[in-house]
């Protein structure tokens, strides 16, 4: 089935346009409780958290709208982390939990994300049977009436239910005490719970990007401009900086210098960690075909191996689930670590980097710069009018093999479209970072050439 709303990270796109209308968020949300009451024997109970966006608001009260329109039960919990929704799907008992974010994106745009009951996020063939269930007439009959259609409720307290679990995932032999850390938001979902987590394990912390006003998110702060927190880290003697993004999914690290570390580096400190500890399953890191080869090379390094799948966090929790592993991530900053959440959390992520740090008793500049060495990588990004799949770009073709062949087993080629975005991605590693540079930007050109 060629799916026309649902991309690599649920609905994705500008806000009361599109795919991100509230007719079309009425249509999910009666649409997920169609399809579980096909499996549930009472009114399906679903969990709505939202970031800060405005439009937060319009999408919000649509999605319920069409889950008691179909009879089932919502509870609202305000902004709230996407792996709060995740969380709170399961430790609530419910049976699916809806997140409206649009992640890292600008706040215009918005996006929706489904857990199903167990708290992971729904496989491609169970999202293609909602899309053919919003696009059928369904859901328009046979609705209930009278005291069967569904009702709301505000869930008062899910961010302290959400900030205790995070805070039972760091370690009870370590604290925080002394440490000085700079938490940068993003405006986001976690502008309450993120500070509150730091500050009860015992840092002193100091906060930007926690006044959201709606229309700020992402707003030159946060994972996606990690300078704010650098600045900040370097004004406060800090001893390092959380940078998350919108949801709070995913985190950029700044080490005592303002430098920023990123998600490769945060797995491979925290993965050889636990290789040493004997609590990495499989002896296996997940992570994607994005991840440097310097990753790769340091976890083999270490008696491990690096398992990589295509890009997205949702692919990463699929391998992991399949091949009985523990911990997996991205280079963006999404971390999973199966023995505390279902997808990725950047305050665990954070959290599990501060323990590897304490026990190591060493800044974080110096652990992380002995870590991993990173191979040269250009990623090129080309906005082109149309997609057609790259096995019908001759010249395209061409351009990637003979890059294939120049670099040989010394750097890597990985040419791919976004799932969110209408660009193609030319990501290449090297030695050389001149020459692969010139080698993305030929093969963007070529693509360019041949759809303009």
């Amino acid at each position: 089935m060629a799916r026309k709303l649902f991309g690599t990270d649920g609905i994705r796109g500008v806000a009361n346009q599109g795919a991100m209308t509230p007719e079309i968020a009425f249509r999910i949300g009666a649409a997920i409780v169609y399809q579980l009451k096909k499996r549930v024997k009472h009114p399906p109970r679903v969990v709505i958290g939202k970031d800060t966006r405005l439009s937060g608001y319009l999408l919000e009260t649509a999605l319920a709208s069409g889950v008691c329109a179909q009879g089932g039960l919502v509870m609202l919990s305000g902004p709230m982390p996407t792996p709060a929704i995740a969380h709170l799907t399961t430790s609530m008992r419910a049976d699916a939990g809806v997140v409206i974010s649009a992640s890292h994106n600008p706040y215009p745009d918005n996006g929706i994300k489904i857990f199903a009951s167990d708290g992971f996020k729904l496989p491609d063939e169970a999202e293609e049977e909602l899309e053919r269930l919003i696009e059928s007439d369904a859901i328009d009959r046979d609705r209930p009436t009278g005291g069967d259609v569904g009702a709301a409720e505000r869930l008062d307290d899910a961010g302290g239910r959400y900030v205790a679990f995070v805070k039972q995932t760091f370690p009870s032999d370590l604290t925080l005490e002394g440490l000085s850390i700079v938490l940068d938001a993003a405006h986001g979902a976690a502008y309450r719970v993120a500070p509150t987590v730091l500050r009860e394990l015992g840092a002193t912390v100091h906060t930007i990007g926690v006044t959201p006003d709606g229309r700020n998110i992402n707003a030159a702060c946060g994972a996606v401009h990690p300078d704010a927190c650098a600045n900040e880290v370097l004004k406060q003697k800090a001893h390092l900086g959380i940078a998350l993004d919108g949801d709070a999914d995913r985190v950029i690290v700044i080490d005592e210098k303002g430098r920023e570390v990123d998600g490769d580096t945060v797995m491979a400190l925290c993965a050889m960690r636990m290789l040493r500890d004997g609590k990495l399953r499989g002896g296996a890191l997940v992570a994607t075909v994005m991840s440097n080869l310097g990753l790769e090379r340091a976890i083999e390094a270490a008696g491990g191996k690096l398992v990589r799948t295509a890009v997205g966090d949702r692919y990463v929790v699929e391998e992991m689930r399949r091949g009985g592993y523990n911990f997996g991530g991205e280079q963006s900053g999404h971390m999973v670590f199966l023995d505390h959440a279902s997808t990725g959390d950047g305050l665990v992520a954070g959290l599990q980097l501060l323990a590897v740090m304490l026990r190591a008793g060493r800044p974080l500049g110096e652990i992380a710069a002995e870590a991993m060495t990173r191979v040269p990588q250009v990623l090129v990004n080309a906005t082109l009018p149309r997609r057609r799949p790259l096995d019908e770009l001759e010249a395209t073709g061409r351009a990637i093999r003979a890059a294939e062949i120049e670099l040989g087993r010394t750097g890597r080629v990985l040419v791919r479209w976004s799932g969110t975005e209408p660009k193609l991605r030319v990501m290449i590693e090297g030695e050389n970072e001149a020459r692969i540079t010139v080698l993305a930007n030929g093969i963007a050109a070529e693509a360019k050439a041949e759809l303009s």
